[in-house]
């Protein structure tokens, strides 16, 4: 990243304004310096010559008062408003960050500066815990949560010096070149020297600071992968190995943090070096002019002063520099992520994956009871896999009707990699397919291309189905708010019923509230399979008419034999009430329930190099 990176400026409202205020402050600051300088050497000069104060004493006096307390307020000014630009900057670009990583799409590869990719090139879900490698997910949230806390120093301390930089000293240089041309030459001489050796510190530091995030990254996502399959592990007796990775990774960051300070001691120790005898020079300098009579004492007094302030903004550009090194790497990392490459449905459509449901209830949508979907010749490509997948998908599903008995099930049925899930993201409308369509066909009407619906065309098709994907997310709150999720049509009768299809009642059993315990963040945690189990009880209240297509996204994947039984109960019941479920399907079980059998397949990637 540049010091001053335009892509932050363009992306961040509040780091304009704070520029121009910090521009704005540095042009009043730099005229201060000048007169305060002045000021002090008509001060002094008739004192040191014996001559006694002048007779302007008094107002000299008043007005480096008031030049001194225009420094101050300076001064206060730009400290106050850094700390406000730097919170809204910070919020500016958490929101920016969370809402480019939603708008993504779940199958959108990440920017080489932000993270990896799984192996099918999309974003896998966490590991368990016992892996070296992070998932996108983690590492984003790492990165907008930590990661960009560390800017603070870059807009607090750095910015500013280095406008000051940019705007007081060549001021200062072109008042001493007024003043004593020798001495300005000097600076000329000793100020380039300055920033060069900024430049090969910096460089070596920045790239420390890279190694140090891209550790603290690794380690905050190892710990919440672990903390998320420690239920897991323990099953299989494993939750003890992944504690050495974790200790592993906080030593790698302790020596990487020791090995940034003590690079940013030894260069600050250089650059004050430089500066101290930078300044030096123009001391003696003038002070031998002056024992010549060469220099005339009023303007020597000047210089003397000016030059310290000369090469102070440039000092604390190099110490603050390497406070600033760990926010400017997050910032890179988060403007390469709000500036994606791909094409992705907008308007937040994978945070609407994520949901049990992927549109709450409402309209009743384009892929309307008794319609048809249709799929011709789809085909993506997996980035960094060199294959398509799908390749060449084809089929009509038709559309439940609401009506008992008149369901279907559908199956999408591959090996493992060969896009089934991908297929699931294109019917969505999360993913955008490199070549092929999905088709809508209403009855009686004309066949709708998904990829050319508007926003409120592709929130009416949401409307008209229910996604269950591998891994639910619970919005927090009381289970049965939480299942019910608003409908307040269902009976206590039909809740019990719903529960006891899919195996919910054995979880709402042994919790310690029942229906009434809060579960998600600040309530009980639940299991994958668990989740799995209220989305699905969840998905079984909606109403059959309003939504007659259901997407189950390998739904017995994490189940065992009895969730496995509870998944088939409801897909079975989905069926009687007239709906049309489209399940990823391995096992033989949920293959055998099947009406419709979709192969998928896998193809080379005649594209790939």
């Amino acid at each position: 990243m540049k010091p001053l990176d335009p892509r932050l400026l363009q992306q961040v409202s509040a780091a304009r304004w704070y520029v121009a205020l910090t521009v704005g402050l540095g042009v009043v600051a730099a005229g201060l310096i000048v007169a305060q300088a002045l000021l002090i050497a008509a001060l002094l000069a008739p004192v040191v010559l014996g001559a006694g104060l002048a007779e302007a004493a008094s107002w000299y006096f008043a007005g480096l008062a008031l030049v001194v307390a225009g420094r101050a307020g300076v001064a206060w000014a730009q400290e106050r408003y850094a700390l406000r630009a730097a919170a809204r900057t910070i919020a500016e670009l958490r929101h920016a960050v969370v809402e480019a990583w939603a708008s993504r799409g779940p199958r959108v590869g990440v920017p080489a500066a932000v993270g990896g990719t799984t192996a099918d090139g999309g974003l896998g879900a966490p590991a368990s815990g016992t892996g070296h490698g992070a998932s996108p997910e983690a590492e984003v949230a790492t990165l907008a949560t930590r990661g960009l806390d560390a800017l603070e120093p870059y807009l607090v301390r750095y910015v500013p010096q280095l406008v000051l930089t940019a705007l007081l000293t060549p001021a200062l240089v072109v008042v001493v070149l007024g003043l004593d041309w020798v001495t300005a030459v000097i600076l000329f001489v000793t100020l380039p020297l300055v920033p060069m050796f900024m430049v090969l510190v910096g460089r070596l530091t920045a790239g420390a600071s890279e190694r140090r995030l891209a550790t603290v990254e690794r380690l905050g996502t190892q710990v919440l992968d672990l903390v998320a399959g420690l239920p897991t592990l323990r099953a299989f007796g494993r939750s003890f190995g992944p504690g050495e990775r974790v200790r592993a990774l906080g030593d790698a960051s302790r020596r990487a943090t020791m090995g940034t300070l003590r690079i940013a001691f030894l260069s600050s120790m250089v650059l004050e070096l430089l500066t101290t005898l930078s300044v030096a020079i123009v001391a003696v300098g003038v002070g031998l002019r002056l024992v010549e009579g060469a220099m005339e004492l009023q303007p020597a007094i000047a210089v003397l002063v000016l030059a310290p302030e000369v090469y102070l903004p440039l000092r604390r550009v190099g110490a603050e520099f390497h406070a600033s090194v760990d926010g400017v790497a997050a910032a890179s990392r988060a403007l390469a992520l709000i500036r994606p490459a791909g094409s992705v449905r907008p308007e937040g459509a994978a945070a609407a994956a994520s949901d049990l449901g992927v549109a709450g209830p409402g309209a009743a949508g384009l892929g309307a009871a008794g319609g048809e979907l249709v799929l011709d010749g789809i085909s993506v490509r997996a980035a960094g896999r060199g294959v398509v997948a799908p390749a060449g998908l084809s089929a009509r599903i038709p559309l439940g009707s609401g009506a008992a008995g008149a369901g279907r099930i559908v199956a999408l049925r591959g090996p493992s990699g060969s896009g089934k899930s991908t297929a699931v993201l294109v019917v969505l409308g999360l993913l955008a397919p490199d070549a092929g369509r999905v088709g809508l066909l209403a009855p009686g009407g004309a066949l709708r291309d998904l990829a050319g619906l508007s926003a409120d065309e592709l929130e009416a098709w949401w409307a008209g189905l229910t996604w269950v994907p591998q891994r639910p997310s619970l919005a927090p709150g009381r289970l049965r708010d939480v299942v019910l999720d608003g409908a307040s049509h269902v009976t206590d009768p039909a809740l019990a019923e719903a529960a006891r299809l899919t195996g919910l009642d054995a979880v709402v059993g042994a919790l310690p509230n029942g229906w009434d315990t809060r579960v998600g963040l600040g309530g009980v945690g639940l299991s994958v399979g668990q989740r799995q189990r209220v989305a699905l009880t969840s998905a079984l209240l909606d109403d059959a008419a309003a939504r007659p297509l259901v997407i189950l996204d390998e739904p017995t994947a994490h189940l065992d034999a009895r969730g496995e039984q509870a998944v088939l109960n409801t897909v079975r019941a989905w069926r009687d009430a007239g709906r049309t479920v489209l399940v990823v399907a391995h096992r033989a079980s949920l293959l055998g329930l099947a009406d419709q059998v979709i192969d998928v397949r896998s193809a080379a990637d005649p594209e790939a190099s």
